[in-house]
């Protein structure tokens, strides 16, 4: 893609996720959620291969459904309550539509499925993309209808999205589909304290946004795109070797690190709600 089209695929994600997370109105919002995903097709198909063109065609069809799915809850709420608005999302079956769609565009569990194929079948630079900026929007329209969203419904694909995620990663040696999994870990603790601490959960999502991201570039600066390769380039940059095995660490929520601060705040406040079960779940 030549500079002029990309900064105009470019302007149309960011443009997209700004208009959907300032939008009060239903219809803006898809507005620009349909805009955010027809602007990264072509990144998503930039490599000319049958991998890249699967993975582009996956994400398209998934995140088409979920914007129909979208569609469908927005209107049946204002058949029932005759508003466009946002936080007038009453309608209980609208409600567990619209929480659906939203996870399903985010890839958390149970409507993952697309989300470690479509990484695979693409650039380290695109799947870096989809796992932090794409994501920033759905959570954003989440956020703002967590409080008539059914806790039941939140909290049981947090839990899913968290053994998913943890049970995936084993046994895999590309590590794109394990940042995949990695990621739909983290959406699984992001949701599970959504029902309880909107907050918190916004704090936890830009928590693993900002380890993500260096994790992936230096991950595109040493082209590493399996395990093995990461195992051998401590011999020409050990900093950086370093560098991606603690930020691993602390994607991952091990005690010292940064990435443990969010876990242990959920924890807590799932602890402080009567939600003890839950917490140990999420152990």
């Amino acid at each position: 893609i030549t500079p002029a089209p990309m900064t105009i695929v470019f302007l149309g994600i960011t443009i997209g996720t700004i208009l959907t997370m300032s939008s009060s109105n239903w219809l803006m919002a898809w507005v620009g959620l349909e805009l955010n995903m027809l602007a990264i097709l072509p990144i998503i198909s930039k490599p000319k291969t049958t991998r890249a063109s699967e993975a582009t065609t996956k994400y398209f069809l998934t995140q088409a459904i979920a914007s129909a799915m979208m569609l469908l809850s927005s209107t049946i709420n204002v058949w029932q309550t005759g508003s466009w608005s946002i936080l007038e999302l009453k309608n209980k079956f609208s409600t567990t539509i619209m929480a659906l769609s939203l996870m399903m565009k985010m890839g958390a569990a149970p409507i993952h499925f697309w989300l470690p194929e479509v990484l695979q079948g693409t650039t380290l630079q695109t799947a870096l993309l989809i796992t932090t900026w794409q994501k920033i929007a759905p959570v954003t329209l989440m956020y703002m209808i967590s409080n008539n969203i059914q806790p039941t419904i939140l909290v049981s694909a947090g839990i899913l999205s968290m053994i998913v995620g943890g049970l995936g990663g084993i046994n895999q040696t590309q590590l794109r589909k394990m940042m995949a999994y990695s990621s739909i870990n983290n959406l699984g603790w992001t949701i599970t304290i959504m029902a309880f601490s909107p907050n918190m959960a916004l704090m936890n999502i830009f928590t693993y946004i900002i380890m993500t991201t260096p994790i992936f570039l230096m991950m595109t600066n040493m082209s590493t795109k399996t395990l093995q390769n990461l195992s051998t380039t401590w011999t020409t940059s050990m900093t950086m070797t370093l560098s991606i095995a603690l930020l691993m660490l602390s994607t991952s929520g091990l005690p010292p690190f940064t990435g443990f601060m969010p876990k242990m705040l959920i924890l807590n406040e799932l602890i402080s709600q009567k939600l003890t079960t839950l917490a140990t779940l999420a152990i």
